[in-house]
């Protein structure tokens, strides 16, 4: 006995495990035998210019004046001693 799904018993339907082992088998099916195994060297170049890029705003934004200020305005803050 069948459900919809093809290959799936009646009882496995209600049964979480049962539909992740349907699901598992199934995209491992989808998927192929020679599925990459991490990321290609085009991928590694855009995420690499997107960390630079990152990198760059952030470094803009902690050495603007505004930050440079509130951050020194905090360290004097912390390190001043009330006498």
């Amino acid at each position: 006995m069948t459900s919809g799904a093809k290959g799936m018993r009646r009882d496995d339907r209600r049964e979480p495990a049962g539909v992740a082992r349907w699901i598992a088998s199934r995209w491992s099916v989808l998927r192929g035998t020679a599925a990459d195994a991490g990321m290609s060297t085009a991928e590694y170049a855009v995420g690499t210019l997107a960390a630079c890029a990152f990198a760059a705003v952030l470094y803009k934004v902690v050495t603007s004046a505004a930050v440079s200020t509130a951050l020194g305005a905090m360290i004097k803050k912390a390190l001043d001693v009330a006498v």
